[in-house]
């Protein structure tokens, strides 16, 4: 049972709170104190008002305009040129997930004070998620310097500008928000550079990534579970004693879970006759699935820290009533976290791959070649070209392309990370995967029915007869477009793996 709203106070916001907000559309609230935070870092920046220290994005430009002076009665204009100015990503857009993700995580660092932002602004936020009123945001634009030509958008909708998203329409921003009875905020000091300079944006969808990457590892264990009993597996790499010698934390979980979903399984019986030892793709699973998981525990660590920090420059450290130049909006430690996480993510794509190919070669199964019910069916003697050329596009994808950048704004600005195009090929990375393992799937279904051994283990069998609920034995050929998306369609639903999780949990 999910809460039935989020407090935010800038501190504790998790990767799973996102995927509540963001997917479940549950609601949000603001802290009392850390409003007040708000609060007072605003009357510093009011304080500042008449100042004559040059102050980045507030009395000064921003870029290679730096040295161009605001003056005070130009700063609503300024800021709403600002917002204008840096609207300038292209499509895809992102979807209504991805856009509450982000609204989120740049609502919850606002809440730190270290922006000067209006109030007005902070809730305004909180309302948009609250009414469910969704900026069009494209997805592309940014180099990883702050998502600055994405996040201008939602600044957009914010003083009635552009599209939104709200009821499941897409309306005029100025539209929605009389709708929704809000006003258009007016823009102050300081407040456009606030909207559009963080990383929510590659954050946000960063979070939703690293949730999807949790569930399809733990689907990836079950299905290599069914392909152990398709295949009458040695289970020997599982045993317990082999990982306390070798306590690699990631590669212990995984195997703790191979075990749990294959207890009761015929394949523990010790009168089964089996190969001394089984292909790499079959022995190493545990290991390469524990690499995957200390790649995502690295990369979630830093994340948490994404999501609870200011990423802002200038930084306003509102106490000392002082506001600093920084590079607070660098992300490179975590976006190399995903460029490692996609590389493992590889190796997990490829060892799937191997093993539905060893599941349809006679000598290693003992079963018909490419798992054929009869001489006359063709059964999976295509299907490798699918699964193959998906795996091919991971291994694409997996390259780096952190270090692909230009220098811009007349050569100051000469560093970028790209984070949101890393993130978004991590996330297509795991889209591929589902098919990847469906299919693997549809191999280690027909190998058990072909084997006609009904004592699979207590979370497999689960799994099996959920999985036959969907895509039945083929005991003829068929069109198989629609078996791989039933079967994808089945593992991005998430209910396959909430049914073992309830099969193997229970007692």
């Amino acid at each position: 049972m999910y809460k039935q709203s989020i407090l935010l106070n800038g501190q504790q916001l998790s990767i799973e709170d996102v995927h509540k907000v963001a997917v479940l559309k549950v609601n949000v609230e603001i802290c009392p104190q850390a409003l007040s935070k708000v609060k007072e870092a605003r009357k510093v920046i009011l304080e500042m008002l008449d100042s004559d220290i040059p102050i980045y994005g507030f009395n000064r430009g921003v870029g290679a305009n730096k040295d161009r002076e605001i003056e005070p009665t130009f700063y609503e204009e300024y800021n709403r040129n600002l917002i204008l100015s840096h609207s300038a990503g292209v499509g895809p857009e992102a979807s209504e997930a991805v856009v509450r993700a982000t609204m989120l995580a740049r609502l919850n660092t606002l809440l730190l004070g270290c922006t000067g932002i209006q109030p007005e602004i902070v809730m305004m936020y909180k309302e948009f998620l609250n009414k469910e009123i969704h900026p069009v945001v494209p997805e592309r634009g940014s180099v990883g310097v702050g998502d600055i030509t994405c996040l201008s958008h939602i600044g957009l909708a914010m003083i009635g500008e552009g599209e939104v998203h709200y009821k499941a329409e897409k309306k005029t921003a100025a539209e929605a928000l009389k709708k929704a009875r809000l006003q258009p905020i007016k823009l102050g000091p300081k407040d456009g550079l606030a909207i559009v300079s963080s990383n929510a944006l590659a954050a946000g969808k960063g979070a939703l990534v690293l949730k999807e990457v949790t569930d399809i590892l733990e689907m990836a264990e079950i299905i290599y579970s069914l392909s152990l009993e398709g295949l009458n597996g040695n289970v020997s790499p599982l045993d317990k004693g082999a990982y306390k010698v070798r306590p690699f934390p990631g590669q212990e979980v995984s195997a703790s879970n191979v075990r749990k979903y294959l207890q009761n399984s015929y394949l523990w019986q010790s009168n089964q006759t089996k190969a001394l030892q089984d292909p790499l793709c079959f022995r190493d699973a545990c290991q390469v699935h524990g690499t995957v998981r200390d790649s995502l525990e690295y990369v979630s660590n830093y994340m948490n820290l994404q999501l609870n920090s200011s990423d802002d420059n200038p930084c306003l450290l509102f106490e000392e009533k002082r506001i600093i130049a920084c590079s607070n909006y660098e992300v490179l430690t975590w976006v190399l976290g995903f460029e490692m996480l996609g590389n493992a993510l590889n190796h997990l794509a490829k060892i799937a791959c191997y093993r539905t190919i060893k599941l349809s070669t006679p000598s290693f199964t003992g079963l018909p070649r490419f798992l054929s019910p009869s001489k006359e069916t063709i059964a999976f003697g295509t299907i490798q070209k699918t699964f193959t050329s998906l795996a091919n596009e991971i291994r694409h994808l997996s390259n780096p392309s952190s270090s692909d950048y230009f220098s811009l704004a007349e050569d100051i600005e000469d560093h970028a990370s790209n984070s949101m195009h890393v993130v978004t090929k991590t996330a297509t990375i795991i889209d591929n995967l589902y098919y990847i393992l469906g299919i693997e799937a549809m191999h280690a279904a027909q190998a058990i029915d072909l084997r006609r051994e009904n004592n699979l283990g207590v979370g497999t069998a689960t799994a099996y007869t959920l999985f036959r609920s969907k895509v039945p034995f083929l005991d003829k050929d068929r069109n198989l477009s629609i078996d791989i998306n039933e079967a994808y369609k089945l593992l991005k639903s998430g209910e396959l793996l909430e049914k073992v999780k309830l099969a193997t949990n229970k007692g």
